[in-house]
């Protein structure tokens, strides 16, 4: 591991706004009371990479809260970072593997996920591996609330069709759907927000897929 990526390692473990592994799980069930000390909804963000999306919708809904998740802890620094500098109090992340989420959330704690440009395991030996892949669908179904929404947004035409076929096989409730957001009705000041991969894709004159689905 390179010198900078220890010393984001090291950094993020004194934020007062990242929460990493296990000690995440104490707040099961508490995010609202303890952490953000309110009872506003959560929204998560599944992959959340460097957090372009939690730290933009953090600014644009203050009164929601948003936890980034993702393993990396050398990506989630720089939203974090952004969060502390700009005291941005309704911003958090959590540092876990996104298979053990279950663990972290209880019945009905979070409002809405989205996921943004998640690694697409185009292979299908690692179908499992999807962040929507009906295993994990379920994980999520466990801590969302009812009519809660999950947003995908992915440059992957393979993992964008394989959500609306598994949308359709589990007999979930699609809400909207595009396989050019750009061009599309959809596209809105939420949707405007770019990840740093997604500004990759642009430049390469790739589509941007999104879906939005429920369980309800």
């Amino acid at each position: 591991m390179g010198k900078d990526k220890l010393r984001k390692f090291a950094e993020i473990d004194t934020f007062p706004n990242v929460y990493q592994l296990e000690a995440g799980k104490a707040l099961k069930g508490q995010w609202g009371a303890v952490h953000f000390k309110n009872d506003h909804p959560i929204v998560l963000e599944l992959a959340c990479g460097k957090g372009e999306y939690s730290v933009n919708m953090a600014k644009f809904f203050p009164e929601k809260n948003f936890i980034g998740i993702d393993l990396k802890g050398n990506r989630i620094w720089r939203g974090a970072r952004t969060g502390v500098d700009e005291h941005i109090d309704n911003l958090a992340f959590l540092r876990i593997q996104i298979e053990d989420i279950v663990e972290y959330f209880d019945t009905d704690e979070v409002d809405e996920i989205w996921i943004t440009f998640p690694d697409p395991q185009p292979q299908d030996s690692r179908e499992k591996k999807r962040l929507t892949y009906p295993a994990f669908l379920n994980k999520y179904k466990t801590f969302l609330k009812p009519g809660g929404m999950i947003n995908l947004k992915t440059d992957n035409d393979g993992l964008y069709a394989y959500t609306v076929d598994t949308v359709a096989a589990e007999g979930l409730v699609c809400h909207k759907k595009t396989d050019h957001l750009y061009t599309s009705e959809l596209y809105d000041e939420v949707l405007k927000i770019k990840t740093h991969y997604e500004r990759i894709y642009l430049k390469e004159n790739k589509n941007i897929n999104y879906i939005q689905f429920s369980f309800d």
